[in-house]
């Protein structure tokens, strides 16, 4: 089972903290985000950890990942105009690579409080696509911001909508998929049919009708830092761990 980081936005919101440091580098407790995010995914184990950036970033990752496991990968793009978009880097790496594995995706602005090896471990038994999620309490939470999901007695998705306008479900998928080596193909096809290269969950949303898309319930909070409130939020929170 591979692992990639997802780390090739620009985070223009987080500006200008972030005009010249990825977001995924900056300070939570005192360590860079990154770092949190490995340690709650270390648990799961992986053959080989990968994580994508960008040409104005790479170097700085480059800086941070010496003396870790950790490949960094540069998609070769400089803004916001010429960015590959998530589901974009997610191609880009397994085609590059030659990936024929399980492959583990997360986005680098993702913190969570509690260890996930409990992910791992069901992605392994269900060997099919698994989409971690977490009840946001508020429908006004998700509408145009989030995803809403229903789900079976099994929790395989039967309903995914992408920043609906008006959600039927207080359920969200988190930026972290496991996607096994027999559905990298698609990933390919989706991106092929010309379909939007950005938004990893609207792969998700193309997915579920034609594979079966199983669900895990992340324990314990999950930090989406995607402006300035929340990262003094999980800041404060972290600083306490």
């Amino acid at each position: 089972m591979n692992l990639l980081v997802l780390a090739a936005g620009y985070a223009t919101r987080l500006y200008p903290l972030t005009r010249d440091r990825p977001k995924a580098l900056l300070s939570v407790g005192g360590r860079p985000m990154t770092d949190w995010l490995l340690e709650r995914l270390e648990p799961i184990g992986f053959d080989v950890k990968y994580l994508v950036t960008n040409a104005r970033f790479a170097d700085q990752f480059r800086d941070w990942a010496e003396g870790k496991d950790v490949n960094v990968l540069d998609d070769g793009t400089t803004s916001d105009d010429d960015r590959l978009g998530a589901i974009g880097d997610i191609g880009f790496v397994v085609e590059r690579e030659g990936i024929d594995d399980d492959l583990v995706v997360v986005a680098g602005d993702n913190l969570f409080s509690e260890p996930l090896g409990g992910f791992g471990r069901v992605a392994r038994e269900r060997d099919a696509p698994l989409l971690a999620i977490h009840d946001v309490g508020d429908l006004e939470l998700v509408r145009g911001r989030y995803n809403s999901i229903e789900v079976d007695a099994h929790g395989r998705i039967t309903y995914f909508e992408e920043k609906p306008e008006e959600p039927r479900s207080t359920l969200s998928g988190i930026a972290l998929y496991c996607y096994p080596r027999n559905t990298l193909p698609l990933i390919g096809e989706y991106l092929d049919a010309g379909n939007n290269p950005d938004q990893p969950g609207r792969l998700v949303e193309w997915l579920y009708p034609r594979v079966d898309v199983y669900t895990w319930q992340v324990p314990g909070q999950w930090y989406d830092i995607g402006d300035r409130e929340q990262l003094e939020e999980a800041d404060r929170v972290f600083s306490q761990s």
